[in-house]
């Protein structure tokens, strides 16, 4: 490996995060100048402006205080964090409160900093007339250079939206980049799993299902010396716990996961002050992780910490707003896609016998049973509660249904049943009733929402195992669903779909 190479592979993330900024300050600045050009009609090649009061040099300070305020946002929602979360929505989440935050926060200065001619009052006595000299005088020397009348105000408001629409593109180009980059190896850290029980093979199938974590799965090192070279799925033993310091520095490992849940507290102290003495990062798996899944809050008695559950209120305003957004889109969807309809329905009849329509009973919110529609994709004489086709071959499958399943287009009259309020356009999928029959308590809990035509696990990487197998998609969004959330889904559904990442 070159010296370049090495440099790149030790320095990956800071590398990879000074780019952002650089990037980020380029987006917004480019943000900027596109609203003065589209508001002022600026032809950018030339330089010609069709109104000489308006020039570019005009807005420059405002520009320039949007850019800085609109960083510090940036880092202040932690968009700058080396930590992604699930599908990174939650980053996604704050380029839309970050970029809000910077146009009030930038607002506020241009009215507080705007030039004006006060002069201090010679005549003011007391602490007051002091503190409003000293204001007066503190404003004379950061007050803007500006002249608020010499500028458009259309230039003020598009420019934050631009900055909005720019940024989330940017980041999710720049997202792309990161995931290629990781799944070609470049940037990517080498973790063990100390536990090769339940638990740690949990992690394997994670690690192994999504490359782009940039996380490079070594092995396991266990407690039970018989087991050291045999696999575990499709992962080496490495060694035992009494081999951590060699395996670390023969594997060149970055991170430890420490997937324990049942092992003694103190067991897993010592190897935490372990590690700790050994300087390698680490991640405890908790006791009771599942119970992590969930919104908690950390409390203290003393000095003994307790976790509890906030109480779970469903907001009136939040699912005011939610059934509006269904109705809303489901609505636009069902109208602008009429006529789709009427060309699918042809074609699935002219190709084989049957319904349009494929009904199946699925279980919804509270465990309430209700009928889902789908276009029929397979042979009506296979249309029953059978297994989902695993590949693109599936001899049940139609021509027209190989197409409509692709691109995900057998879900669109899933819409009749967000209409009619047994499901809504974003939530966990609905299962049949004879799969929630085996759910445990844990898999009851994706019954609390009602079922969403897409959700998290639609466009993970999970989307081609089984739904009740990725609960950990639908406790996150269940947990953390709010408008904001269903947005940001939204929006990658529709990356996903163009993509034509949908069902076999």
């Amino acid at each position: 490996m070159t010296r370049v190479g090495t440099l790149v592979r030790r320095n990956f993330e800071p590398l990879i995060l000074s780019i952002q900024v650089i990037v980020d300050l380029a987006v917004v600045v480019l943000a900027c100048i596109a609203a003065w050009a589209m508001v002022h009609q600026v032809d950018l090649f030339t330089g010609v402006d069709t109104d000489s009061s308006y020039a570019l040099k005009t807005y420059q300070e405002i520009f320039s205080l949007t850019a800085a305020v609109c960083l510090l946002s940036f880092h202040w929602f932690g968009m700058y964090s080396p930590i992604k979360s699930l599908l990174n929505v939650e980053e996604f989440k704050s380029v839309a409160k970050s970029s809000v935050t910077a146009f009030l926060v930038v607002s506020t200065l241009i009215v507080f900093l705007t030039h004006t001619n006060a002069v201090p009052d010679p005549e003011g006595k007391g602490v007051l007339g002091a503190l409003a000299t000293f204001g007066v005088k503190l404003h004379s020397k950061i007050s803007l250079a500006v002249n608020l009348d010499a500028m458009s105000r259309q230039v003020l408001l598009l420019a934050p939206v631009l900055i909005l629409v720019f940024t989330t593109i940017s980041r999710f180009v720049s997202f792309k980049v990161i995931q290629g980059l990781h799944r070609k190896g470049v940037g990517n850290r080498n973790v063990v799993v100390i536990g090769d029980g339940p638990t740690g093979q949990s992690l394997q199938r994670k690690f192994l299902l999504v490359p782009t974590l940039g996380l490079n799965f070594v092995g396991f090192i266990g407690a039970d010396k018989s087991r050291v070279g045999t696999m575990v799925e499709r992962s080496r033993v490495l060694g035992t716990i009494d081999e951590l310091d060699r395996l670390l520095g023969l594997h060149k490992i970055s991170e430890v996961f420490v997937a324990l849940p049942e092992a003694p507290e103190q067991e897993v102290m010592n190897l935490v002050t372990k590690l700790d003495h050994l300087s390698v990062n680490y991640h405890v798996v908790p006791r009771f992780y599942h119970l992590m899944s969930y919104n908690v809050r950390i409390e203290n008695l003393d000095s003994i910490p307790l976790i509890s559950r906030p109480e779970r209120r469903v907001s009136v305003v939040g699912a005011m707003a939610k059934r509006t957004l269904d109705v809303c889109v489901a609505t636009t969807v069902l109208l602008f896609g009429a006529a789709f309809f009427l060309i699918s329905a042809i074609m699935i009849k002219r190709e084989s016998k049957g319904p349009v329509f494929f009904r199946q009973t699925r279980v919804g919110r509270d465990g309430k049973a209700f009928q889902l529609f789908k276009f029929r994709t397979m042979h009506h004489t296979h249309c029953g509660d059978e297994l989902a086709p695993q590949n693109e071959y599936d001899p049940r499958v139609t021509r027209v249904g190989r197409f409509l399943r692709r691109y995900s287009l057998d879900e669109l009259p899933n819409f009749l049943n967000v209409l009619s309020g047994e499901m809504s356009v974003v939530g966990p999928r609905p299962e049949m009733p004879f799969i929630v029959d085996t759910y445990n308590t844990m898999d009851q809990e994706r019954l609390r929402a009602k079922p969403g035509v897409t959700g998290l696990w639609q466009i993970s990487y999970a989307r081609t195992q089984s739904i009740h197998e990725n609960l950990d998609y639908d406790l996150y969004y269940i947990e953390n669903q709010s408008l904001l959330l269903d947005l940001v889904i939204i929006a990658l559904t529709g990356f996903a779909v163009a993509k034509g990442a949908g069902a076999y």
